[in-house]
């Protein structure tokens, strides 16, 4: 049976950064008392990191100077411990895309509701978003060392840029990041999005967006061509309080109540 050096070595050979406490119980024959002991002195070197009553990260020499491990090295098996279904989503999403020019200092996740805890530990900043309505299509499973890992498509990042806008500094701060996006929205993800996809005034925004930032022109039609159908009202482009959207000279009832500048 092995000590804490011993598992985090076995973990290491085949690719694992994170372990829990259970797990780590269930393959030592020592003492609780003795492999807290053992866990505190490896915190202590920096080693690993106690992000969650429980779960253990493993920072092997190479992440060792960064003080955090990639969000896909672990994301799974966290949301796993936590019994939480999850994808990496907004601007840690947007990343994966090519679309990361800004430094982001967070790591950004959605759940279902209810919600978790944000979760900071030293440099780690898990930032932790509720949806409302999980989507049932539009999250996809990409390959990391470490295993599969959930990530919001780019239609789907897209728009939770749009829907959460409010609390990520709004829409100029994103508008450069939906701009290098473009690319990789396809038609078939924009359907998909369509099919499911609950929030109309947000539909409203990233059409309106997809328009101004000259994207493919069949998407834009597929997203007008769904509005068609829908009763939808007019939005303000960036949601104020106590402020109503006045008149709208465009087809998505969008009200323009900001100047648009992308830092792109």
């Amino acid at each position: 049976m092995l000590g804490v050096a011993e598992y985090i070595t076995k973990s290491l050979q085949y690719e694992e950064y994170a372990f829990t406490w259970e797990e780590l119980k269930n393959n030592s024959s020592k003492t609780d008392v003795a492999l807290k002991n053992e866990l505190s002195r490896f915190v202590k070197k920096g080693e690993i990191i106690n992000l969650r009553q429980g779960f253990y990260l493993i920072l092997p020499p190479r992440y060792r100077s960064y003080h955090k491990v990639p969000l896909e090295l672990y994301a799974e098996k966290l949301f796993k411990y936590l019994n939480k279904p999850y994808y990496i989503g907004l601007y840690s999403a947007a990343a994966f895309y090519g679309a990361s020019h800004q430094q982001v200092q967070k790591d950004y996740l959605i759940t279902q509701f209810p919600n978790i805890r944000n979760i900071k530990k030293g440099v780690i900043f898990l930032d932790v978003f509720v949806s409302s309505c999980w989507p049932s299509k539009n999250i996809l499973q990409k390959k990391s060392d470490a295993g599969y890992f959930n990530v919001s498509s780019p239609a789907l990042t897209a728009i939770d840029l749009i829907h959460y806008q409010s609390k990520l500094g709004g829409v100029n701060r994103m508008l450069a990041i939906i701009e290098e996006l473009i690319e990789e929205i396809k038609t078939n993800d924009i359907q998909e999005l369509l099919s499911w996809y609950p929030h109309t005034s947000s539909i409203q925004r990233l059409g309106f967006l997809l328009s101004e930032l000259q994207a493919d022109p069949a998407i834009v039609t597929l997203l007008s061509e769904y509005l068609k159908g829908k009763n939808y009202y007019p939005v303000l482009l960036s949601p104020e309080k106590n402020r109503r959207p006045g008149s709208t000279e465009n087809i998505w009832k969008v009200d323009i109540n900001i100047e648009m500048e992308s830092d792109l």
